[in-house]
């Protein structure tokens, strides 16, 4: 009976005692220790490095990084935000109607007509050694007042800067952060911060400068019946609306016409000479045609700084889907995409340096989304393949009948 007691009265100890514990451990332990939500930050010994790093996380985590999580209606409504809405089609019917077509090269109005199929937009195929429009499909297109070049414009910029000297296709540029490129790879890529720290280091008054002097905001034809004119500003665009940084990677507030674009490619492409395209329609035309040099550029230094960028764009850069259809020749040129009031462009300008010659071929699209600029590279694709199919490329080819002037 005296064990028993003794038994009971152990238990009782180390029950009251276990009872007791929590308070007793309480009182004698940092309640700031206890507070999980508090207590990472002090236990964890940072670098500023490591801090800076982290709240880099958090940030992109509270921004773009949160559309994981997003529910059903906060994704609608962000991707209402972002949406745009086009009122034009990327597809139309009977737009070879009332083309003039007496005096184009055949084949090369056919491969034109052929690469178009029914997307709604224009090809103009010129001989960049002489100015003379081989093929222009869709000529109402082709020579209405134009439109918004987007990044098309950054051929215009790129001579520029080169002719001031203030880059190389090596320079490279600093575009925010750790972030730099240069010239090629903004070419082939069609990097927007780079082309608008360049409009802006140059100013505008010397991007309106040479833009001009490379046929921009003037008629690009010689007695080209039907054509209109685009439109170049005389002062630069409102800061709200980009100011000449804008102007200098979208072509912001400019207007430019399929015609004007492919006599600045043929300047590239023939070493200088911006000839005044014609489009012989009459065979007293046809008969008498003679080449019409409009100036001669002083680009001939600056070809290789910018064809290297050109050539990247095709190959590995905004224009690649080219060579998803050809890569039998070099192709060089430079894509466009952009939107205004309701309607998306898509531009490519390109030309095929070939050892029996070259071609320059515009293709602009417009619509809805669509049309975008690799889209028309792809067009243009197509049509070379179509060429070269045709042998084309081949020095000394037949000239088909209609056509006066000899293979480029």
């Amino acid at each position: 009976m005296c064990k028993l007691g003794t038994r009971y009265l152990r238990l009782v100890v180390i029950v009251g005692g276990l009872l007791l514990a929590p308070g007793m451990w309480a009182a004698h332990v940092n309640p700031h220790a206890l507070n999980t939500s508090k207590s990472k930050s002090p236990k964890l010994s940072e670098s500023q490095r490591t801090r800076r790093r982290m709240r880099h996380l958090a940030s992109s985590r509270s921004t773009g990084g949160r559309s994981g999580s997003l529910t059903r209606a906060s994704v609608s409504s962000s991707r209402h935000r972002y949406h745009e809405r086009f009122f034009m089609s990327s597809f139309a019917e009977g737009i070879t109607g009332g083309d003039i077509t007496e005096g184009e090269d055949s084949v090369v109005r056919q491969a034109a007509i052929d690469a178009l199929g029914n997307m709604n937009g224009t090809v103009v195929a010129i001989e960049p050694t002489s100015g003379r429009v081989l093929a222009m499909v869709n000529q109402k297109l082709a020579l209405s007042s134009g439109a918004q070049p987007c990044s098309t414009i950054k051929l215009s910029v790129a001579l520029a800067a080169l002719s001031e000297g203030l880059v190389s296709k090596e320079t490279e540029v600093a575009l925010g952060g750790r972030s730099r490129m240069n010239l090629t790879e903004a070419l082939a890529h069609s990097n927007n911060a780079y082309f608008e720290a360049l409009g802006r280091k140059l100013g505008f008054e010397k991007v309106a400068y040479y833009a001009h002097e490379y046929g921009l905001g003037e008629l690009a034809g010689y007695d080209i019946a039907g054509e209109q004119l685009g439109a170049y500003p005389d002062e630069v665009i409102p800061q709200k609306l980009g100011g000449v940084g804008k102007m200098c990677s979208f072509g912001e507030g400019i207007s430019m016409t399929p015609l004007q674009l492919g006599a600045m490619v043929s300047a590239i492409a023939n070493g200088g000479a911006l000839y005044y395209l014609q489009h012989p329609t009459t065979p007293e035309e046809i008969a008498n045609f003679q080449p019409r040099i409009k100036r001669q550029l002083d680009i001939a230094p600056l070809i290789p700084e910018i064809s290297v960028g050109m050539a990247g764009a095709v190959q590995y850069g905004t224009a690649r889907r080219l060579g998803l259809n050809f890569s039998e020749e070099e192709i060089l040129g430079k894509t466009g995409t952009c939107s205004h009031a309701g309607t998306r462009f898509g531009w490519f300008a390109s030309y095929a340096n070939t050892s029996s010659g070259r071609i320059v071929v515009v293709v602009f699209l417009q619509g809805g989304r669509p049309t975008f600029g690799p889209k028309a590279a792809e067009i243009a694709g197509i049509m070379y393949r179509n060429l070269y199919d045709h042998n084309f490329f081949i020095a000394g080819a037949p000239t088909p009948a209609g056509a006066a002037a000899s293979r480029p």
